[in-house]
């Protein structure tokens, strides 16, 4: 039986090679990415209105501000764009009746049809607004 099958001191030239290449793959894999970073959530934004933000930290922030939970984020406009484009009137009951995994009143029981209106204006709008 030869040496140079079992690993030990008398074969160690033999592992290098293999182990360099894994350690150059590593290295390569962390490096930066050159895609441009998924749209995410400024967490810390709320509406100008001191009531709506109130409500919107209360009810909306949890699930919108938070990419885990499926519901296009505050800001992100190319999430809300194919939502925008089914209209008001659909996105206002959804958010009344509840879709999908949108709870009916959005966790909002006391909201009225116009603070929905404006939660979503504002969800929906770039962040830099």
């Amino acid at each position: 039986m030869s040496s140079t099958l079992r690993p030990g001191p008398g074969n160690s030239r033999l592992c290098r090679p293999g182990l360099l290449f894994a350690l150059g793959l590593m290295l390569v894999a962390c490096g930066e990415s050159t895609e441009p970073p998924a749209q995410a959530a400024d967490s810390q934004r709320v509406p100008a209105d001191p009531a709506l933000a109130q409500v919107y930290s209360a009810s909306c922030k949890l699930c919108h501000a938070n990419p885990a939970s499926g519901a296009p984020l505050t800001g992100d406009t190319a999430a809300w764009a194919p939502r925008l484009a089914q209209g008001i009137d659909t996105l206002l009951d959804h958010s009344i009746n509840g879709y999908k995994g949108m709870p009916p009143m959005g966790m909002c029981m006391q909201c009225s049809e116009e603070q929905f209106r404006a939660l979503i204006d504002f969800m929906s709008a770039a962040q830099d607004r």
